[in-house]
């Protein structure tokens, strides 16, 4: 086994640094706050989870750990979405239960698509539901939802969205429904399969631009803001689990190499594109509330 790409590089790197954060600064790190305060072992569940993002970092960097790696991380990152958001889903306002479940779906849908590629022969066999071509479609549909739901977010906080564009860009309110819309298209895009691999690269750089252009410049200017520095963070993790997900899903993912194992170009019906046509979603501008 080997790192098949940049992008893995930096998704292992972005994990190690969320561990590292986490063990540094334990209520503060993203993706897996908040742990309910009600927890008898709440304190213990925040070092654990800082603990498991650092290993599997480590882990996915090295050529023959980096199965165990992602298969460690992706069992605890669902068993956290299952026990600490999904519950809460159905009582806090939608709004604010979608903004803490989208997130943390696509770093599950990241580690989805990592483990499916890494999978050993004995997984594939006797788990091929989840490490084979299934494994890559239920990936794409959690990626392409959270899409949808970053978009709807820029017209469901407008005011907020609004705050947060650059102040040297003309018309604020079209770039806040132009992003959004592009959000929305481009989900829309990798759901159905339709120039699926351009639609995920087209969010990923818009995920990108976002942090260089908004987030970035706010922290770089000293802010001491605990909530700005844990959005830089958690988008930096968004664009992280995004590549993985634009390199891994789309268009003829067999194409790639998939450890030393076999194809699995057929992953996503439809999407064999030899020769990329069009765009699934307008422009490039980023905006991720």
């Amino acid at each position: 086994m080997r790192i098949a790409s940049v992008g893995q590089a930096v998704f292992a790197t972005t994990m190690i640094s969320l561990g590292i954060v986490g063990l540094l600064y334990p209520d503060f790190v993203p993706v897996w706050n908040p742990v309910p305060a009600s927890l008898p072992a709440h304190q213990l569940l925040i070092y654990l989870s800082a603990v498991i993002s650092l290993i599997t970092g480590i882990g996915l960097l090295l050529k023959r750990k980096a199965a165990m790696a992602a298969s460690i991380l992706l069992v605890t990152l669902l068993l956290w979405l299952l026990l600490f958001r999904l519950p809460n889903f159905f009582h806090a306002p939608l709004f604010e239960a979608c903004w803490s479940v989208f997130p943390l779906i696509v770093v599950v849908a990241a580690s989805l698509v990592l483990y499916v590629r890494l999978a050993a022969d004995w997984e594939r066999e006797h788990l091929g539901f989840i490490s084979s071509k299934n494994g890559t479609r239920i990936a794409r549909v959690l990626y392409a939802f959270s899409l949808i739901f970053f978009g709807a977010a820029h017209f469901i906080d407008l005011k907020d969205t609004l705050t947060l564009i650059p102040h040297w860009l003309p018309d604020h309110l079209f770039w806040a429904y132009f992003t959004g819309c592009a959000f929305v298209a481009a989900g829309i895009a990798v759901l159905i399969g339709y120039c699926a691999r351009l639609a995920a690269a087209l969010s990923t750089l818009q995920i990108g631009l976002f942090l260089l252009l908004v987030w970035i410049p706010i922290v770089a200017t000293g802010s001491k803001v605990p909530f700005q520095w844990s959005e830089t963070i958690l988008n930096a993790v968004l664009l992280a689990g995004a590549w993985m997900i634009a390199i891994l899903t789309g268009t003829r993912l067999g194409s790639l190499p998939t450890s030393d194992h076999s194809d699995v170009s057929s992953a996503i019906p439809g999407t064999n594109f030899s020769g990329i046509r069009g765009s699934s979603t307008p422009g490039i501008a980023c905006l991720v509330s």
